[in-house]
């Protein structure tokens, strides 16, 4: 593509060897249509399309031409999913290369829904236009609620049908990451007992993301020891806006410490513990309260690839890893702990702490009230009141809540201060995206556009939005689907 719109591509993962990924070209598509672009992530990333025109646009973000520079690559990686492991891989998606922005940041530029790979088994290798809309929305959203996130530059048409239980329209969704590499990446490599792939990758993590590492004693250990604190941010993160990933598979966790790959996520409404939105979770392993202990899980399926890496005596090795995965409870609590105080708007530390937080959240459980609410309604704000505040229970807490306010000479102003720094006044409620995705599907993007404007500023006080302040209640089984 002769007019370069300032990529800066220089593809490092494309250099390494042939064992961590194939050079594959997206699928050429039928009749491409761009849907909406990102033009905040445009500006970002020191990119300029103004000179493009819209076919051309179209024809970029579904891959029929590629800027140059570019090196289309499928990574390989496998997972445990649910609990069983697999060997994987980019089976619908490309990673077309590295750009640099001006200021030397590194960002991957991926398509996903771009056609067969190797990777692909019996899949298509497409994707429908709902799920990378679904995916767009609640990834920009995350970015906007300060949450460390891959984020979505793009969604374009491909003017193909593709089968799922009904006939959908296929579309493509470009995807902006710090990089792909994950859990699964590492697991993938220790699959094959080469340790010299291993070595490889290892350094490669470091060098990209972690070069302060780089001149450790022992780098294995302390990457592993960042990735934990990494997780635990992130996890204690997801917890504070009620987010429920929903498919916390190794191949879904990544090195970078991103949310990645929105498929069959949401945000909780009425605050229940054992909330669980994906229609593929029978059994609740990915639930709103197993998040931290999958988190940890997972954290023990990476130490587990490492061990080759961490000594060469394998007993001392497993010691010294175990040593650090033990330390996940204690740092996630003391994490978890200082998160709520911030949401309740609390200064320093007090032994009884834990105690109002339990309370406050079994109360809430109890009576099925909602979540963000709940905060907001602290916070003084009126258009969060509810009947259900006035509960004689909940009042007995308020007022307990409010003695402990008054520790470490905390001001109103103070704490008003701080809770609205953490408790966003709007999520992205589930019944407002199936809306927006539904008209999206027939051509109307006003509802969609609207929302993605009003998930731009989840702390601020924002007019006439009340209608999207509200859980449905008739949304009572709500299902998501992972989108494949």
């Amino acid at each position: 593509m002769k007019n370069n719109m300032n990529w800066n591509f220089d593809n490092s993962y494309s250099r390494l060897s042939d064992a961590f990924k194939e050079h594959i070209e997206p699928v050429a598509v039928k009749n491409p249509e761009l849907v909406l672009m990102n033009e905040d992530l445009i500006e970002e990333l020191n990119l300029d399309f103004s000179k493009i025109d819209k076919n051309e646009l179209a024809a970029l973000f579904t891959g029929n031409i590629l800027p140059e520079g570019s090196n289309a690559i499928a990574q390989a990686y496998a997972g445990h999913q649910f609990g069983h492991f697999t060997m994987l891989g980019d089976g619908r998606a490309v990673l077309i290369g590295e750009h640099l922005t001006k200021n030397n940041e590194r960002y991957d530029i991926q398509f996903k829904g771009s056609g067969k790979t190797a990777f692909s088994r019996n899949g298509d290798g497409r994707a429908a236009l709902g799920p990378m809309l679904r995916e767009y929305i609640i990834s920009e959203a995350m970015h906007n609620l300060n949450i460390p996130s891959t984020r979505s530059l793009a969604v374009a048409k491909t003017g193909e049908e593709i089968m799922r239980e009904t006939s959908l329209q296929g579309a493509v969704l470009t995807r902006v990451a710090s990089s792909h590499i994950r859990v699964g990446t590492f697991q993938y490599v220790a699959a094959r007992n080469k340790k010299d792939e291993l070595e490889i990758l290892l350094n490669y993590v470091i060098k990209r993301h972690y070069p302060e590492l780089i001149n450790s004693n022992n780098k294995t250990l302390d990457l592993l020891k960042v990735l934990i604190d990494k997780q635990i941010d992130l996890v204690v993160n997801w917890m504070r806006v009620g987010f429920i990933h929903g498919v916390m598979n190794t191949d879904n966790m990544t090195i970078s410490g991103e949310t990645i790959d929105y498929g069959p996520c949401a945000f909780m409404d009425t605050y229940d513990p054992k909330t669980v939105f994906s229609s593929i979770d029978k059994m609740g392993r990915y639930a709103y309260c197993n998040q931290p202990a999958i988190t940890k899980w997972n954290l023990s399926r990476f130490a587990e690839c490492l061990i080759p890496l961490i000594d060469d005596d394998e007993n001392k090795a497993i010691k010294s890893a175990t040593g650090l995965i033990e330390t996940f409870a204690k740092k996630y609590e003391e994490k978890w702990l200082n998160m709520m105080r911030s949401k309740l708007g609390l200064l320093g530390e007090d032994k009884k702490d834990k105690f109002l937080i339990v309370d406050l959240l079994t109360w809430m459980h109890q009576n099925k009230v909602d979540y963000t609410n709940t905060f907001c309604h602290l916070m003084n704000l009126k258009d969060y009141d509810d009947d259900s505040y006035k509960d004689d229970n909940f009042q007995n807490w308020k007022k307990n809540w409010q003695e402990r306010l008054k520790l470490n000479n905390n001001t109103p102003e103070n704490y008003i201060k701080l809770m609205r720094s953490v408790n966003p006044l709007v999520i992205p409620r589930n019944h407002k995206i199936e809306e927006s995705l539904e008209k999206a599907n027939d051509n109307n993007l006003k509802s969609f556009n609207k929302l993605l404007e009003i998930l731009k500023k989840p702390y601020a006080i924002q007019e006439n939005i009340s209608d999207y302040l509200k859980m449905d209640s008739s949304l009572k089984e709500y299902k998501t689907f992972c989108g494949t």
